[in-house]
């Protein structure tokens, strides 16, 4: 039997709500086979047995679980790329949906694109995914930013697929580069370096709308313009010498996104 191309990969915390739904859109990927890595990072609401019981029933999928008990989407983020071995991987939320066909058109973009293609970038929209703001936000991404921003993301860590040897030549992800939010765009400043990035107008998810209030996990709109300004070249200082250390100073850490305020009191759990 052929070994699987991909593997994907979600990391959770209490989404009890969420996992089971978001696990049955990869069960019903057109593209199999692949692996599933699914990673507790503590969980105290049953999402681990969840994880367990549905990953179970999905036909063509190969799943590892794993626990992380330190604290923090970038451990267990860290903790599961020992277990990447195949030749590409995406990243996914435990809250987001994916369609049939999400796999097989990051794998079809990667075929018939460059040698030097690394991200394949999934965009967000809104459900129904083919009403009027969904098919906007899609262009907009795919059509005019990318091409505005070549060397920047335009996605979050819920869209994002690599090619496993530029990703894990970058260092993937690790603590020791970056403890903070915006993970998901510090992980392109050196995944970047290696190549190229796509972000078809058909590859696209729907993340759960329920965080509203992203002040706890967000930067400014100074800090937004000036990384969008800031030549690729020296985008380095702009993460490790600017960015940095003004998140640091606000406690803008990775733990910011185990909160969920839209559940009450908003603390880390």
């Amino acid at each position: 039997m052929t070994a699987p191309r991909w593997t994907f990969v979600i990391a959770y915390y209490n989404e009890a709500d969420y996992l089971a739904d978001t696990l049955k859109s990869l069960g019903d990927q057109t593209l199999k086979r692949f692996r599933l890595i699914l990673i507790d990072n503590g969980s105290t609401d049953g999402s681990g047995e969840i994880a367990r019981n549905v990953a179970a029933t999905l036909d063509g999928v190969e799943a590892r679980h794993l626990t992380e008990a330190t604290p923090g989407k970038i451990h267990a983020l860290e903790a599961a790329m020992p277990h990447i071995d195949t030749e590409f991987v995406a990243f996914g939320d435990a809250d987001t949906f994916y369609p049939p066909d999400y796999l097989g058109v990051a794998q079809a973009t990667y075929d018939k694109g460059p040698d030097d293609l690394v991200a394949v970038m999934a965009v967000d929209v809104p459900a129904p995914p083919d009403g009027r703001e969904a098919r906007r936000r899609r262009f907009v991404r795919s059509a005019v930013a990318s091409r505005l921003w070549p060397k920047q993301t335009h996605t979050g860590g819920f869209g994002q697929t690599f090619r496993t040897a530029a990703l894990k030549a970058a260092g993937g992800y690790s603590h020791k580069y970056w403890p903070y939010v915006l993970m998901d765009h510090e992980i392109m400043q050196r995944v970047l370096k290696q190549g190229r990035a796509a972000y078809p107008y058909e590859l696209w998810c729907i993340p759960s709308p329920r965080r509203s209030d992203r002040r706890r996990v967000r930067w400014t709109m100074g800090e937004r313009l000036l990384y969008h300004f800031t030549p690729f070249a020296a985008k380095d200082w702009y993460f490790y010498r600017f960015l940095g250390p003004r998140l640091a100073q606000r406690k803008l850490t990775h733990l910011n996104l185990r909160e969920k305020p839209w559940e009450g009191d908003g603390k880390v759990g």
